[in-house]
């Protein structure tokens, strides 16, 4: 329930409350003005007893003496409803209140489940946002990974210009050729699935690569290690089975 809600039913509650107490206050006065009265009348009830004591009868000392009881008697009657007026004003008023706090205590707990609720949500929102951070600066981390020092040396593959430490002569035939491209210093480690593979090795990309001239090469680019390179070669460069197609032709 809004706080609005709250102070609307609760200024509904109280709006005949003033009136309720003028009321008993009102009648609480008057029982006072009458109690006023009646000891006004057993004063002078008491000041004829006392002055004509001597000469009055005893049957009129006893119907003053009456009349002052019964006057005692009224007086004790007034005093009783006003204190029954005043506990009633007392529980009145007492209701409103123990009202008020019972609302105040709800309002409260309201606000704290709200509270609870508002953190739980920024707390879920957050980890959310964490976690696609951590997935961004995942894929970030892979395709860092994936730019290596080819990248480096050779841009474009135009731009690669190498030269032939290995003769054409040298590749006697592709099964003695092909056999023997996989060096001892191929890194042997786990491929990732999504990461692309390169050169006769079928490896990731790793050190430094040099890229066929061919422009219809299948793999395109070559360890160094793997081609028996060990410097960048000048002028055109073209891989062991282009090589031998290009002898074939």
């Amino acid at each position: 329930m809004a706080a609005g809600m709250y102070l609307e039913h609760y200024l509904d509650s109280i709006e005949n409350l003033p009136f309720e107490l003028q009321r008993n206050f009102n009648l609480m006065r008057d029982l006072d003005q009458r109690t006023e009265d009646l000891k006004g009348q057993i004063d002078s009830l008491a000041k004829e007893y006392t002055a004509n004591a001597r000469t009055l009868s005893s049957e009129q000392k006893l119907s003053i003496l009456r009349q002052i009881q019964q006057s005692y008697s009224k007086c004790k009657e007034f005093g009783d409803d006003k204190v029954q007026l005043a506990m009633q004003t007392y529980e009145m008023v007492d209701k409103h209140i123990r009202r008020l706090d019972t609302d105040l205590a709800r309002f409260e707990a309201d606000l704290k489940e709200k509270q609870i609720e508002s953190t739980d949500y920024d707390s879920t929102s957050s980890k959310g946002k964490k976690g696609d951070s951590r997935q961004k600066e995942k894929k970030a981390a892979k395709t860092r990974s994936k730019v290596k020092s080819s990248d480096e040396d050779s841009s474009p593959k135009s731009a690669q210009k190498k030269v032939k430490l290995l003769q054409p002569g040298e590749f006697n035939s592709p099964s003695s050729n092909f056999g023997n491209v996989h060096p001892s210093d191929v890194l042997d480690m786990p491929v990732d699935p999504n990461e692309p593979t390169y050169c006769l090795c079928h490896q990731v990309s790793y050190g430094e690569m040099i890229g066929c001239d061919n422009t219809d090469c299948s793999i395109e680019w070559f360890h160094f290690a793997c081609v028996g390179l060990t410097t960048k070669p000048r002028g055109k460069w073209y891989c062991p089975r282009c090589s031998q197609d290009r002898k074939r032709k």
